[in-house]
C-alpha cells in the first residue's frame, strides 16, 4: 500500500516516475492500494486525479481517512463538519446526517482551506456542547511543490484547543484506518510513505517493512523519522527498483 501526497503527486502535480512504479509493481504481480490522510477530495476526484497522472484505480483500489473517520459514526447520528467534500461524502454514504451547528453526535474536523474563526467557534461550540471530536488526521503539514502548507492536524489543534477536548483521529496510523485496512487487504507486504510518524507507524502496527520516499515532507529534513524505514529512496520510482532487485 502507497500513501498519495508526496509519493505519486505533489498538490496535484505528478511526481516524475510514479505511475510508471506503479505499472511496474503490477506487472510483477503485485497489487497496490492507495491509502491516503488526505481527505478533501471525493473518491471520484482521487481517481480521476490517478488517472491523469497514468494509473487506472477504482474505488476498490482506494482508502480514505474520511472513510475511515464516517465508519467510527453510526447510521443516523448526526456531526458538523470542519472539512471538504470528501468528508460530506464519506458520512452520507455512511448514512450520517450534516447540521450546521451543534448540538450533534460528533464535530468532524480535516483539511480545508474554508477555515475562520467562525468556523472555529461553531465546531468548538458543539464540542463543549457534548459532540465528539474526531480529526480525520493529525498530520501537521501538507506537501506542494512549493513546499509545506498547515495540515489538517494544525487546523484539529486549533479546535481541539479552543474546545479544551482531546481528538480521537481517525486515520494513519490509527486503529479506525486500521480496521479498514485489515477488512479490504489481508495481505499487505509494505507501507510506502514519505511520513514516518504516519505511514512509518501504521506500518509498525500490521507488522510489514515500511518503504521511505524522500519526494514529500522528508525533503526538507525537518519531518522527525520517528520510524527507521526498511527501505528509502527519493522517490517511489527509485524505491520500486530496489524493491523488486530484492
Amino acid at each position: 500500500m502507497t500513501d498519495l501526497d508526496g509519493v505519486v503527486w505533489l498538490a496535484e502535480r505528478p511526481i516524475p516516475g510514479s505511475a510508471e512504479a506503479v505499472s511496474r509493481l503490477r506487472e510483477a504481480g503485485i497489487g497496490v492500494l492507495f491509502v491516503t490522510n488526505n481527505a478533501a477530495p471525493t473518491v471520484e476526484e482521487l481517481i480521476g486525479r490517478l488517472a491523469t497522472v497514468g494509473i487506472v484505480a477504482g474505488e476498490e483500489d482506494l482508502i480514505t481517512s474520511a472513510q475511515a473517520a464516517a465508519a467510527m459514526l453510526e447510521p443516523g447520528s448526526t456531526a458538523v463538519l470542519c472539512a471538504d467534500e470528501g468528508v460530506s461524502e464519506a458520512l452520507a454514504r455512511r448514512g450520517v446526517k450534516v447540521v450546521p451547528e451543534g448540538p450533534a453526535d460528533a464535530v468532524v474536523v480535516s483539511w480545508t482551506r474554508d477555515f475562520d474563526f467562525d468556523r472555529l467557534a461553531t465546531a468548538a461550540t458543539a464540542v463543549r456542547g457534548g459532540a465528539r471530536l474526531i480529526g480525520t488526521n493529525e498530520d501537521a503539514t501538507h506537501p506542494t511543490p512549493e513546499g509545506l502548507l498547515p495540515g489538517s492536524g494544525a487546523i484539529l489543534a486549533a479546535v481541539a484547543t479552543a474546545s479544551q477536548a482531546t481528538p480521537e483521529v481517525a486515520g494513519k496510523p490509527h486503529e479506525p484506518l486500521v480496521s479498514l485496512l485489515r477488512e479490504r487487504a489481508a495481505d499487505i507486504s509494505m507501507v510506502v510513505g514519505d511520513r514516518p510518524s504516519t505511514d512509518g507507524l501504521l506500518a509498525r502496527r500490521l507488522d510489514v517493512p515500511f518503504g521511505l520516499v524522500r519526494s514529500g515532507v522528508t525533503r526538507d529534513g525537518r519531518e522527525p523519522i520517528v520510524v527507521r524505514p526498511d527501505v528509502e529512496a527519493p522517490d517511489l520510482a527509485r524505491l520500486v527498483e530496489r524493491i523488486l532487485e530484492q
